[in-house]
């Protein structure tokens, strides 16, 4: 390394990933795997070290339960849980919010309660969504606190503890402090919230597709209101209209009350049509015509079609295509009535479902312009939704008592869901976490390159030669408020990687806890209130909430300073420093 020591080129190297990742906050894995390719290069690590960085048991724990979740965020669990809580009066819907959110995150992805909660509360017809989706979030992150699995910053941290040969954070290690966080910041939160900004949600977009579905005899929908029935908070779907007896009822009251044979007329994503299959006797005009929601392709229909100026009744549809259609969208102008019974035209978008010889019909080409298929959101029903919720909670309960480790319940657990086709490996693939893999595997490599250079006794002989400044409880402060900026300032995951050496090397340096201290970076880099970049969930309410960033530094500051003061108080006084 041209003659400089390698411990300070190391050091070098810590300090450069910082600035890195401050210019580029979209972009950490871009500065975490070019660390990683010149700590390899510089031969600052072995290549054993690299594969098993890659291999740690924490992080690859952390995987596992991220990708199995993704069958958790496929079943009704957290749709139910979202219309339980949207109630007409404010501080009912923010008590049931604040308490599910905490309690959902201390033992699921607090990113996936979040995901599943956003467009019920953005869509809900009592509250602006900026009322409550920022409290929503820091829900999310206070949860997230409570065990192990509440959040990725959690398991990181672990795995950094595993990888040092130390003894691995249990369960509910954090949930003492965590608990005492939730009450103090929560109660602070329900203050402050009334300083929120009020914003009215966007209106429906009239180029959305438009979907109909008919209320079928004897369908638990009838005699009971749209709120009842949750009808009012779908996903990226929005009922504009209702079609009874020839009328059409529309813009659609909450109070409305749902009568046999009503058609339903809903406008927005197609990806979410399958969210209409929850309810019970409502079928839509595919099912009518016994075509599945799982194969459908989207169209544009020729000027020269024999289905211009028809509807679809008329041009009989599915015996000349071998297809129906699940939904239509007309470019800039809205659409209404009865899907059957409206009037094509060219230009028309449609979505079809289509069976086996739909591809094989000559007319195909010279009635339609074929654009793409569509991958819908495929909702586990019956014995396998049973079987994801069951399975997810039950490993998390044997892991949480101590008769199963995490990781073996969590591998057993992935294996269960891909033979019984809850997850496919196609699914696995795409959602798999990379980039939280690549930031901390190379982590993993520097807290190595710290190790392996000896670079951490710089700081050790720093702190010697300052004993009559240093005292353990200021090394703790120290630990935690640098965790926190670099938190706000970079990302959550990012900060608990980087910190955990220096963190290590500083509670041996001063004979400290080194339990304490690393609970200090694990509960500071979930300290992210005052920055819409430092945690996910920030990032999605932002946008959706239409937040600027003083919302988040004048509700978020004074969050962030109680929390600070509850962890540092609470670490002393229950683990000592």
């Amino acid at each position: 390394m041209l003659g400089i020591q390698p411990s300070y080129v190391v050091i070098a190297l810590f300090i450069a990933t910082i600035v890195g990742l401050v210019k580029n906050q979209n972009r950490p894995e871009r500065v975490f795997g070019m660390l990683l390719l010149v700590l390899y290069a510089g031969n600052l690590v072995t290549t054993q070290q690299v594969i098993t960085s890659f291999a740690n048991q924490g992080l690859l724990t952390l995987v596992l339960l991220m990708v199995c979740s993704l069958a958790l965020e496929k079943t009704k669990l957290l749709r139910q849980i979202a219309s339980f809580i949207i109630k007409p009066n404010y501080r009912s819907t923010w008590l049931r919010l604040f308490s599910m959110t905490a309690l959902s995150s201390a033992i699921l992805n607090n990113t996936a309660v979040v995901s599943t909660m956003l467009a019920p509360i953005r869509n809900n017809p009592h509250h602006p969504a900026s009322r409550l989706l920022l409290p929503l979030s820091y829900a999310a992150i206070l949860g997230g606190t409570l065990t192990l699995v509440g959040t990725s910053t959690n398991l990181i941290v672990n795995s950094m503890v595993i990888d040092a040969d130390l003894e691995p954070l249990s369960f509910f290690d954090f949930t003492a402090v965590g608990s005492l966080l939730v009450i103090g910041c929560g109660a602070l939160l329900f203050v402050l919230s009334r300083y929120l900004p009020h914003k009215e949600k966007y209106s429906v977009v009239a180029a959305d597709y438009f979907i109909d579905a008919k209320v079928q005899t004897g369908s638990s929908l009838i005699g009971k209101t749209i709120e009842e029935n949750g009808l009012r908070n779908l996903e990226a779907l929005f009922l504009v209209e209702i079609l009874r007896d020839g009328r059409l009822i529309s813009p659609v009251s909450p109070q409305e009350v749902i009568e046999e044979h009503d058609r339903l007329m809903f406008s927005g994503d197609i990806k979410k049509v399958t969210l209409l299959k929850e309810f019970d006797g409502l079928s839509l005009f595919a099912h009518e015509n016994g075509l599945p929601l799982n194969n459908l392709i989207e169209v544009v229909i020729r000027p020269e079609s024999v289905l211009c100026g028809r509807t679809l009744k008329k041009a009989g549809f599915r015996a000349r295509f071998d297809a129906a259609v699940v939904a239509m969208k007309r470019d800039g102008e809205a659409v209404s009535g009865k899907l059957g019974e409206m009037t094509l035209m060219p230009g028309d978008y449609l979505v079809l479902a289509v069976g086996e010889d739909f591809r094989s019909r000559h007319n195909i080409a010279k009635n339609f312009f074929m654009i793409s298929g569509v991958e819908t959101d495929h909702l586990l029903e019956g014995g396998r939704g049973h079987l994801a919720t069951v399975g997810f909670f039950g490993t998390i309960l044997l892991a949480a008592v101590g008769l199963v480790p995490l990781f073996q319940g969590m591998l057993l657990l992935l294996g269960v869901l891909i033979l019984s086709k809850c997850l496919t490996a196609n699914e696995i693939l795409q959602r798999l976490p990379k980039q939280i893999w690549l930031i901390i595997s190379s982590a993993l490599l520097l807290s190595q390159a710290l190790e392996n250079t000896e670079a951490l006794g710089v700081l050790t002989s720093f702190i010697e030669h300052n004993q009559n400044v240093f005292t353990p409880f200021l090394g703790l402060v120290l630990v935690y408020v640098m965790t926190w900026l670099l938190t706000e300032l970079v990302t959550n995951n990012a900060a608990a990687a980087l910190l955990f050496p220096i963190a290590c090397g500083l509670a041996i340096g001063l004979d400290a806890n080194l339990h304490s201290y690393i609970l200090a970076v694990a509960f500071g880099a979930s300290a992210s209130f005052v920055s819409p970049y430092g945690y996910q969930t920030n990032l999605m309410v932002y946008n959706a909430g239409r937040y600027q960033i003083n919302d988040f530094i004048k509700v978020g500051l004074p969050i962030s300073l109680l929390y600070g003061t509850i962890v540092i108080t609470s670490i002393t006084w229950i683990y000592g420093v």
